[in-house]
């Protein structure tokens, strides 16, 4: 029988990656976005269906969810809708804070919740969640990006024990660094003069990272991984940095790692 995947943050890197990927070994895709009017190549291949959806906007995810069930059956809920959010806490608009906390997280949570019924009555469905290597260690400048994310994987492993009750399944993908337009269209920044310096060696030190990150979808074999391997795990670290840097943090120990990261990070 066909499975069915709902794709949040499906326009383009990841999202889209996982939608063309999924497609192309015969699930039913549901992909939404913000503005599918502009999107063209997903539009062109069969069995995807393009859904507008703001995962600010709760009563959008309700209509929208309520919209997909139904239509048809749903089997894997793949939340990935988020963004970067640099710059110091003391520069950050409480307008630029909230939107992060919105998309990031409040936006997973409004659209779990809204599926967590369907799933309970079926006895039986996934959640998979983009966290990010920004879920299990921190960067200068990214306290409210990390927040975000490492919350969404305490969120997920809390979760695990309720929804397991029921069947349901939820799962975290944290991937390092990826091939995509990240700086641009995912990312938002502050300065402050008072930051300038360590603002420098962040951007050196992420421009660096780039250059070996992992095409979206590399990210997205992981992703289809979780979502068919059957596996009780919550957590799959995606692509070779993140895996290292994991890998280097359980072996010294959280306090060593982040010294050897502000080392690694900024300028003194």
């Amino acid at each position: 029988m066909q499975k069915t995947i709902f794709i949040t943050g499906a326009s383009s890197g990841l999202g889209k990656a996982t939608a063309i990927l999924f497609q192309s070994r015969g699930w039913k895709v549901i992909a939404t976005m913000r503005n599918p009017e502009n999107e063209t190549e997903l539009r062109k291949l069969d069995n995807v269906s393009l859904l507008k959806l703001d995962v600010c906007d709760s009563g959008q995810i309700t209509e929208i969810v309520q919209q997909v069930l139904a239509a048809g059956a749903v089997d894997v809920v793949f939340n990935n809708a988020g963004y970067g959010l640099i710059g110091a806490v003391e520069a950050l608009s409480d307008e630029q804070i909230v939107r992060q906390l919105n998309t990031n997280l409040l936006g997973v949570l409004r659209v779990t919740k809204a599926f967590i019924p369907y799933f309970r009555e079926k006895g039986e469905g996934l959640f998979i969640t983009t966290t990010s290597m920004g879920g299990f260690l921190t960067f200068p400048l990214g306290s409210v990006y990390h927040a975000t994310k490492f919350a969404l994987e305490g969120w997920s492993e809390s979760m695990s024990y309720e929804l397991g009750t029921f069947g349901i399944g939820i799962k975290t993908v944290a991937p390092g660094a990826i091939a995509t337009d990240f700086s641009g269209r995912s990312l938002d920044t502050r300065s402050l003069p008072a930051y300038s310096r360590m603002e420098e060696k962040l951007f050196s030190t992420m421009e660096q990272m780039m250059q070996d990150a992992a095409e979206p979808v590399q990210i997205a074999e992981v992703v289809y991984e979780a979502a068919t391997d059957g596996k009780d795990q919550v957590r799959y670290i995606a692509g070779e940095d993140a895996r290292t840097m994991y890998a280097r943090q359980r072996e010294i120990g959280n306090e060593a790692f982040r010294k050897q990261m502000r080392a690694m990070t900024i300028t003194d």
